[in-house]
């Protein structure tokens, strides 16, 4: 589920998207800081029973929390907040430096109950939906494709959603977002324990901080650094979430950072 922070409310009179199947005003939303346009693109998981609920409670202002968009299990899309202003889905988060990741963004629930609830896997309409619906955002705001990012991307410390059951290679498949085949898994590496200090994990450290995750510098694989190894590894690594730094891994975010240029 998203959270947020701030007052305010928003009056949607058109959908930006001609996705939208209806809107559904959101209380919670303001304007973004210093005229900031949205640079990023961030997936979430409701979290919820239903999409209504989700909606109703998106919608609220004792909820404190808002989205721009949210797609139901079939794929219909509701708008709650025009691109605009700033909705209420980001939380505590940061992604290259960037703290205020609700005004620098665009926030997407997809509707799924989530782990604590069975966790199912995202419909094919649904997914078709989410892949549109985010392509029409990017094109129209000019958002870059690495820039299509999961909570637990830019909050890898409170958040796991939409997590390792999303297929982000169907998003790529559909022209969005940033992916690489992941590299297979060794079933003889466990890989670095938490602890373990050395070259290989100053080295996945300076990569993850390239890509844009708040990591340490440390070369340490700390608390910290375990977290946000494991947003990755639900990103693009999804087999093992586990933390560790394993030879898939730290080949996997070698083949990610290396694609920037062009992602």
């Amino acid at each position: 589920m998203s959270d947020g922070r701030a007052s305010g409310g928003c009056a949607l009179q058109l959908a930006d998207s001609p996705l939208a199947g209806e809107i559904v005003p959101a209380a919670n939303a303001e304007p973004r800081r210093d005229g900031l346009t949205p640079q990023l693109l961030i997936l979430h998981y409701t979290g919820m029973s239903s999409a209504r609920k989700a909606v109703a409670w998106l919608a609220s202002a004792e909820s404190r929390v808002s989205c721009h968009y949210v797609v139901d299990e079939a794929g219909f899309i509701s708008q709650l907040v025009p691109e605009r202003l700033r909705a209420w889905h980001a939380g505590v988060s940061v992604w290259a430096g960037e703290t205020d990741i609700n005004s620098a963004s665009i926030g997407i629930e997809i509707h799924n109950p989530g782990h604590e609830h069975g966790y199912p896997a995202f419909p094919l309409a649904q997914m078709r939906s989410v892949a549109g619906l985010c392509a029409d955002i990017c094109q129209r705001n000019g958002i870059a494709a690495r820039h299509v990012l999961a909570h637990s991307d830019i909050a890898p410390h409170r958040k796991i959603d939409p997590g390792e059951g999303f297929d982000w290679s169907y998003l790529f498949k559909a022209g969005v977002g940033h992916w690489v085949p992941p590299v297979p898994l060794d079933g003889d590496d466990a890989g670095f324990e938490p602890g373990y200090a050395g070259p290989a994990v100053a080295e996945a450290q300076a990569a993850l901080a390239a890509y844009g995750y708040g990591v340490p510098l440390s070369g340490t694989l700390d608390a910290e650094t375990v977290s946000v190894l494991r947003a990755f590894q639900r990103h693009f690594r999804p087999a093992r979430v586990d933390g560790r730094l394993d030879g898939s891994t730290i080949d996997t975010l070698r083949r990610v950072v290396s694609g920037l240029a062009v992602a």
